[in-house]
């Protein structure tokens, strides 16, 4: 691993070196054992890995504060012109990613959508005042707040900004039912269970804890424990009643106070690319990748709290990587359909002779963007959008769609992506 680390390689070339589309395909439903640990998420008690998925598509959006909030703009941006985001069953989204996917979500019965399936305005709707936050550093601010003002805490802060900025007083109840759009789910990670807790308008869960229907939490509030990154925005902290819980999904740890005191923290902490909460379901799945890797350190600090936090950063980066070709791996075994695409990502390895021009040392600069809800200037932002854009553009169509139309070219054409 010592080489990956220091020349890593992108997630297009790892999928060259696994077996390409002649390669036969094994004759997995003779070994389900082999199957369930062939695929990059967990299959849980009763689950069974060979249960076909249902037909649609699933998006993942992951976790990296607002360097992955504006990257999955340009994402959304490319679907929405290829006709395919409105035919998106799930959206399933951790920490900055559940910042744009909250906000779709919240948008998406006031989407106005053409002939094409193209939403006309999403822009000014959706991806407008996800830039306009992203034009301000809310992070210390929150900080500062939670920690020297009575009466509040940083979580409180926090989804006190984006209920200001994104969501008003909106709850999980005006997201779009199954019958209006997607469903959106935002991931959190139960810090008592050790497991993903889910918010969506249906419920929101934790399957070893239970299940509460039609929530009324508000929409700022879940974002909040989705993006709580530890440990200075960490944990949120919500109340519940055992009389919340439908009593037909009690899971093991449904007693006190594993039901009743909940300390959430973000959800990239047990799945960064938001994948547990779609993979199982649907047959398609598109993953949108804006995370961040630690980078390398000619004198690592030997201290005790510093070696310790450089070492969490490398077990959170292999951690990563691993999840990361395990669905490259499930694609090539036709486990599932679908793509992945990340910020990291090197376009070339696409090998499409029409992709937009992204040179490797350019979106590299934009994938070091530090994983803060630190403001950006609005050419940062765009060159963000440009990317995530391009790099969706590619996978869509080498892995999902061949037939559809090239790009003409950026949606910021001005700034490329450096």
């Amino acid at each position: 691993m010592a080489d990956e680390e220091l020349n890593p390689k992108p997630v297009a070339e790892q999928r060259d070196r696994l077996p390409n589309e002649d390669a036969p395909v094994f004759d997995l439903g003779a070994r389900p054992d082999i199957v369930k640990n062939l695929h990059p998420v967990r299959f849980i008690q009763d689950e069974d890995p060979l249960t076909p998925p249902r037909p649609g598509i699933g998006l993942c959006l992951s976790g990296g504060g607002y360097r992955a909030m504006i990257f999955h703009l340009g994402a959304l941006w490319r679907l929405n012109e290829l006709g395919i985001l409105r035919k998106v069953a799930r959206v399933s989204s951790v920490s900055g990613g559940s910042l744009t996917a909250a906000r779709l979500g919240l948008m998406w019965k006031k989407l106005t959508f053409d002939v094409a399936n193209t939403a006309t305005n999403l822009e000014p709707l959706v991806m407008s005042p996800l830039k306009d936050l992203a034009s301000q550093t809310i992070d210390v601010c929150a900080v500062l707040r939670g920690r020297l003002l009575p009466g509040t805490t940083v979580p409180k802060e926090m989804a006190a900004i984006y209920r200001k900025h994104l969501y008003g007083n909106a709850t999980l109840q005006d997201l779009p039912s199954d019958t209006e759009g997607p469903r959106f789910v935002l991931n959190s990670t139960n810090l008592a269970s050790k497991v993903l807790w889910r918010f969506s308008k249906p419920f929101m869960a934790d399957y070893l804890v239970g299940l509460i229907p039609n929530p009324k939490l508000e929409l700022a509030t879940a974002v909040a424990a989705s993006g709580a990154g530890p440990p200075f925005l960490s944990p949120v902290e919500l109340k519940c009643r055992p009389t919340d819980y439908d009593p037909k999904y009690n899971g093991k740890l449904h007693f006190k106070p594993y039901t009743t005191d909940l300390k959430l923290t973000d959800g990239g902490v047990y799945d960064n690319l938001g994948l547990e909460t779609v993979w199982k379901d649907y047959e398609t799945i598109l993953v949108s990748d804006g995370g961040a890797v630690s980078a390398p350190e000619p004198r690592p600090k030997i201290g005790w709290l510093q070696q310790t936090y450089r070492v969490l950063n490398i077990i959170d980066d292999q951690v990563g990587s691993l999840r990361s070709r395990a669905i490259v791996a499930a694609y090539q075994l036709h486990l599932r359909k679908g793509t992945y695409w990340g910020i990291r990502t090197n376009i070339l390895e696409y090998g499409l002779s029409n992709s937009l021009n992204c040179p490797f040392e350019q979106t590299t600069a934009l994938a070091n963007t530090p994983t803060r809800l630190k403001g950006m200037d609005a050419v940062l932002q765009e060159r963000l959008i440009n990317w995530g854009y391009a790099v969706c553009d590619a996978g869509i169509r080498k892995y999902v769609d061949s037939t559809a139309p090239a790009p003409t070219g950026f949606p910021y054409p001005a700034v490329g992506v450096g």
